[in-house]
Parts: C-alpha cells; sequence; structure tokens
C-alpha cells in the first residue's frame, strides 16, 4: 500500500470479498520533511506526498485502520537505495536513459516483498497497479483502462511471479476507483497520482545523479558540459552534462536556428551530443538485452509477428521480433521515432505480455 487511492482501493475490494487483509507498506527512500506548506497530516485529502515517502506510509497506516486490516511497513531503503537509485545514476552518467519504476518492481516490490508476504503466511500479493493475470495461463496482461494501464512496468516481475500475484484494480477504470474511494470514505479519493519519481522529491533529475555519481565515486567527466553537433560533426552550442538530455528531446537545447533539433544520440567518452531532424530520429529495428519471458511464445530463432512497446506513453508498435538467448531483435513494420537506450523494450501479442528487455 503506497498511500494513494488505487492500493487503498484494492485494499477495500478484497478486503469486502472476505479476502484476510494486511496492509504492507515499503520505506524506499527518506525523503526530506515536507514542510508546513505542503504536509499533509493522516487523512488528509491531498496527497501527502509522492509513492512511499514518509507521508504516504503515514496515509496508508491512516487507511488501514478505517478499513479495519492489519498495517506494516517493510523498510526496504538499503536495496532501492542500491537497485534503483545508483542504476539510475550509472545509467544516465553512461549516456543512457534509465526507468527506474521498472527496476523498482523487478529489485524491490515482486521479490523481496513476495517473500514478505509469504513469511507472514499470506497466500497472495495484491498490489493497485492497472493490470491483470490470467492464472490459468500465467499470463500478463494490459488494464482494461488504456489511460492507466501498467503492465509496461512489471515485465521483469518474473514468471512465477504471476502465480502469486493479484492484481484487483486491472479491470477498473481510474473514475471508478476513485467513485469507490468516495463511497468507502477514505482520505485520499480525490488526492492527485503521484506524476515524479519518488526519490527526485522536486529537484532536477540531473542534480540527483550528480549527486549519487559523486557518492559512488563514478567517472564524472560525461556530466561535464560539452558540445551540441549535427551529424556532421558541426557545433551548434553546448549542453551542461550527458545526464541532462535524452534521445527525442527538442526542448531546452538551446542551439537556435529556423527548424527544431532533436536529440539523435548520445556519447558519454566525448561528452557530445548528436542532434538532427525529426526524421533522423526514425529507427527501424531495436536490441533489447537481458530478455525476460512471461511466455514461451518466443523460441530461439523463430520469428514471430507481434508488438513492441519502447516507452510507457508510446503505442506498441507492429514488429517481427526474434530471439537469440537473451537478446532479442525487433524489425519494425515502420519506423519507429526516439528509441531510447536504458529504456524498457516490451514485447505484447494483442493485451498479453511475451516479455520485455533493456534498450541497447
Amino acid at each position: 500500500m503506497s498511500g494513494g487511492v488505487d492500493s487503498s482501493v484494492a485494499a477495500a475490494e478484497l478486503r469486502d470479498q472476505g479476502h484476510e487483509v494486511i496492509g504492507m507498506t515499503m520505506r524506499l527512500y527518506d525523503a526530506s520533511p515536507p514542510t508546513r506548506a505542503t504536509a499533509a497530516a493522516p487523512g488528509s485529502k491531498r496527497r501527502a506526498g509522492t509513492c512511499c515517502s514518509p507521508a504516504e506510509v503515514d496515509q496508508a497506516r491512516y487507511v488501514c485502520a478505517q478499513l479495519g486490516i492489519p498495517h506494516y511497513t517493510v523498510d526496504e531503503r538499503e536495496r532501492f537505495d542500491h537497485a534503483v537509485i545508483d542504476d539510475f545514476a550509472r545509467e544516465y552518467t553512461a549516456g543512457r536513459t534509465p526507468n527506474p519504476c521498472v527496476r523498482c518492481n523487478e529489485h524491490v516490490k515482486f521479490g523481496p516483498l513476495l517473500a514478505r508476504a509469504r513469511a507472514i503466511g499470506a497466500k497472495l500479493l495484491a498490489t493497485g497497479h492497472y493490470a491483470r493475470v490470467d492464472a490459468e495461463r500465467g499470463a500478463l496482461l494490459r488494464g482494461l483502462d488504456p489511460a492507466k494501464d501498467q503492465s509496461y512496468f512489471l515485465f521483469a516481475m518474473g514468471r512465477e511471479t504471476l502465480r502469486e500475484v493479484l492484481f484487483p484494480l486491472g479491470a477498473w477504470r481510474k473514475e471508478q476507483v476513485r467513485e469507490r474511494a468516495r463511497e468507502l470514505g477514505l482520505p485520499n479519493w480525490d488526492a492527485p497520482d503521484s506524476v515524479e519519481l519518488c526519490f527526485v522529491g522536486g529537484r532536477a533529475h540531473a542534480d540527483v545523479v550528480r549527486e549519487r555519481a559523486g557518492a559512488l565515486g563514478l567517472e564524472t567527466e560525461a556530466l561535464r558540459a560539452g558540445p551540441i553537433v549535427d551529424r556532421d560533426g558541426r557545433a551548434l552550442g553546448q549542453h551542461a552534462g550527458v545526464h541532462t538530455v535524452t534521445i527525442g528531446q527538442r526542448r531546452g537545447l538551446n542551439i537556435g536556428g529556423s527548424k527544431p533539433r532533436y536529440v539523435l544520440r548520445v556519447i558519454p567518452e566525448r561528452r557530445e551530443v548528436v542532434v538532427g531532424d525529426r526524421e533522423e530520429l526514425a529507427a527501424r529495428s531495436v536490441e533489447l538485452l537481458d530478455y525476460r519471458a512471461l511466455s514461451d511464445d518466443l523460441q530461439e530463432g523463430v520469428a514471430v509477428e507481434a508488438a513492441v512497446q519502447i516507452r510507457h506513453r508510446s503505442p506498441p508498435a507492429p514488429a517481427t521480433v526474434t530471439r537469440e538467448g537473451a537478446r532479442v531483435w525487433a524489425a519494425f513494420h515502420e519506423p519507429v521515432a526516439a528509441v531510447a537506450p536504458g529504456q524498457a523494450g516490451v514485447v505484447y501479442d494483442g493485451d498479453r505480455v511475451l516479455g520485455g528487455g533493456w534498450i541497447a
């Protein structure tokens, strides 16, 4: 339970279905204490903070008391620190665009948290994610609300986990969830969704990367200012560090010119950012590494027609997909824009997740 409305309603629905429900909230990050102007006391209708912040832990505890179910807090700060925040800094320093929410699901939520659930005798782990599980087939499916579907973030949870999880909101729409929370009198029924990374805390991503890279003793040469060049190597301006840009970015480059330019490549070893026209962003294929299979559809060396989603908000793109061990190649039927190394690439057959990997 994150303290938000989704997990609160998920817990209430399971309780009303007759399950014995136990609320669990993870402490993931010690954010700075909220100021008097931004703090939200337990029971407040405003969202207390970002997902799993200390204030949200209090909110989750308050909701559990209201629902009449026990609540436990699980301290996963050390694991989150290494698996998510350190990875975030390393990826940006290497010129890639990380996806910390996938890493959190992979290393923190659907592994350690499931183990904790088993340890207290629970049969299933439920969350407020907008996704569905076909238990008979052991399949992960998209949530029915296309605007809220979160299956993209869940491909790395592991096949064995699918038979031990529930997503009670998979067939719900967000407005239904809020209405149910209002009927139940939950204090967070109209609280805004968390829209920023929990460990960023209102700071610029670049500042978080620089701070963590320094703490890790990473080579920080790539974090220094460097040239922005076109495809022919002509200098157009300066960037503030490769960790401040991502593939497909147009705004904030400050390079002038009569037409918009987009980030095409990031070359950390030269501190160089290459820009070009929108048409030059198009990619005809993508390579995925460390592929995690959630089905047996992709057999070694056999081409399969599927769809590949390269970002959370991107539409799935039809592609011919071939697997070679933990490496997957996808040849798009039509070029796809702004494929960013470091992001997740998730393979779908309709609403069913076949698996996913990391864009190389």
